[in-house]
């Protein structure tokens, strides 16, 4: 037995040799923090198990004792700098950091101030069992705290790294039930001993698995992952937007790092899509810097809200990740050059159908005034002579109300095409309000001028293109006279950088199902259409000239009935402030 002990031992002492060569070459590879700390741990166990057995068991001279006293202060160090390795992911309290801090330097002065350390088989005092038993104290309460920090930290680790946060933490164990048989065992021909030798080897073996398990094992550990992988990538196929895509590949991303919350943004932050990241997570980012990992992406970056083992234990999983975000960045792209050709499609169908529209309504609209003035020319022509006076003023006033009405179509219709060419020039002048909108009201109210009120103050002057605020204005007040009910007012001021101008009526208002699709051309509300008036084009031409203003036309109930029309011209940089309008204005009521 104590030949398959010292075999034993040789076993060992190559296990934790190469085990000391492996966490040193770890961190020169980059491991951070915890790297440094595996490093100096199981580096001290190596140092310990390849230099004992070159020391004198009896030292006889100042420096071999000092040699056997730093040699045993190491193996007092392997435990707490164990510990410290398990700290470098996450910070222990307080308390406990300085009672394990002043127990092991507590240990380290005992070490160099015993009296003697006695060899295999000779008697040993009081003090030394004292102090042995404070050795074992030490070293199984150290182990104790490791193993409990590393199981605690492999509950939410992925696959990977959960195996091999367990694993170092059965490895701590066997080891110091390793050291604690080897303290009461008798001599190396024994039971005891060989169980010790056993342990030591199982540690060896764990702590070399837990810092670089073999990819073999990894693959097999990693099976999980990888089907959860397949299964995102799977769904990505069938994604054909970016609210679908996020929605596919969070949670699997989440899952395969084993994090609280993932977050998926665009190169200018915003959030493409989450899962378990809620607002307020995004809100104390900066205060969890030490759990979230970054990780630069085709679509922006992707922002994991991870166990703090993560980064040491699970570098595999990041990468797979990575990966799946190469992915997602693929499918972004796709559903974004899906989205864009769909609302182009739209777009194009939406045009041909307004121009089909457009022509019907054009051909209906224009129909209606040709054939009236044919059928007066053809009556006048025919049957001139046979008219009296009078019913001969009565067709010229039919025949002229035609042509002033046709004319008015074709007018309407020749602006939309110059607006939708964008072939309308827009040169602001300065002009005094009051007198512009006194004159526009009484050549567009004619004999129901009375019915308008103007209330502009005298000194009120804008930077207008007259022609465009010419066509706004008549539009606007010709539609509160035919549509709604006296009085009419017109109000204009210049406020917060806008120069606004308000027409209002008082009668019925527009109908709120009516309201979408009030600014649309050749629209028209059923009361419209019932009543013969207009031609829906109107108010789609005064817009356009608001929007080739860089402004807005916007519509709200009047109070306490009746509609109401706000022109809204920024008078500097006031962009923002029409778009926001805007907004406010296209919001539909509950």
């Amino acid at each position: 037995m104590q030949r398959v002990v010292e075999y034993g031992g040789y076993v060992n002492l190559v296990l934790f040799t190469v085990l000391g060569l492996v966490a040193l070459r770890q961190w020169r590879l980059g491991r951070g923090r915890a790297g440094l700390w595996a490093a100096l741990t199981f580096g001290t166990l190596a140092l310990v198990i390849d230099v004992a057995p070159l020391l004198d068991e009896t030292p006889d001279r100042p420096v071999e004792t000092f040699l056997q006293r730093a040699l045993i202060a190491a193996l007092v160090l392997f435990p707490y700098l164990l510990y410290r390795f398990t700290t470098s992911f996450q910070p222990p309290t307080r308390r406990l950091e300085r009672l394990l801090g002043l127990m092991t330097v507590t240990l380290l002065v005992w070490t160099f101030v015993l009296p003697a350390v006695p060899a295999e088989g000779e008697p040993r005092s009081t003090g030394f069992l004292v102090y042995l038993v404070a050795f074992l104290f030490h070293w199984i309460a150290l182990s104790v705290v490791v193993a409990m920090r590393l199981w605690r930290g492999a509950r939410a680790a992925p696959s990977v790294a959960r195996r091999r946060l367990q694993v170092l933490a059965a490895a701590a164990t066997a080891i110091t039930a390793s050291l604690v048989l080897a303290a009461v065992a008798p001599d190396q021909d024994s039971g005891t001993a060989l169980a010790s030798t056993l342990l030591a080897t199982l540690s060896a073996v764990g702590f070399l698995v837990g810092l670089a398990p073999p990819p073999v094992l990894r693959l097999a550990w990693r099976r999980p992952e990888n089907q959860r992988l397949q299964a995102a990538i799977a769904s990505l196929m069938g994604a054909a937007s970016e609210e679908q895509v996020a929605e596919q590949v969070a949670e699997p991303m989440a899952r395969i790092v084993g994090a609280r919350g993932v977050a998926l943004l665009d190169p200018a932050g915003r959030v493409i899509g989450a899962h378990g990241a809620s607002e307020e997570l995004l809100e104390r980012s900066g205060e969890d810097a030490e759990t979230i990992v970054e990780l630069p992406t085709a679509f922006g970056k992707l922002v994991v809200w991870t166990s703090p083992y993560a980064p040491y234990f699970g570098g595999e999983e990041l990468r797979l990740l990575q990966t799946l975000g190469a992915l997602t960045g693929l499918a972004l792209d796709r559903a974004r050059l899906y989205a864009q050709e769909r609302e182009a499609r739209l777009a194009l169908e939406r045009a041909d159908e307004l121009k089909s529209n457009f022509i019907s309504l054009a051909a209906h609209e224009l129909r209606t005034p040709v054939a009236s003035i044919n059928g007066v020319i053809q009556t006048l022509y025919l049957r001139g002579d046979r008219l009296d006076e009078d019913q001969r003023v009565l067709l010229r006033e039919m025949l002229s109300d035609q042509g002033r009405r046709l004319g008015t179509l074709v007018e309407q219709l020749l602006d939309l095409s110059r607006l939708d060419a964008e072939a309308i020039s827009i040169d602001p002048e300065v002009l005094p309000v009051r007198e512009r909108v006194e004159e526009l009201v009484r050549s567009t109210a004619g004999e129901r001028a009375d019915d308008v009120r103007v209330e502009v103050t005298d000194d009120l002057e804008a930077a207008v293109d007259p022609s465009a605020f010419d066509r706004i204005l008549s539009n606007l007040v010709a539609n509160a006279l035919r549509y709604g009910e006296p009085p009419v007012i017109v109000r204009a001021e210049q406020r917060d950088r806008h120069f606004r101008l308000a027409v209002e009526d008082r009668g019925a208002g527009v109908p709120a199902e009516f309201v979408p699709d009030l600014f649309e051309r050749f629209t028209r509300s059923e009361r419209a259409q019932e009543r013969g008036l207009g031609t829906g084009l109107g108010l789609a031409i005064a817009r356009s000239y608001a929007n080739a203003h860089s402004g807005e036309l916007v519509y709200e109930p009047a109070s306490p009935t009746g509609a109401r029309f706000e022109l809204v011209i920024p008078t500097g940089n006031g962009h923002d402030e029409v778009q926001a309008h805007r907004l406010r204005s296209y919001r539909r009521p509950f």
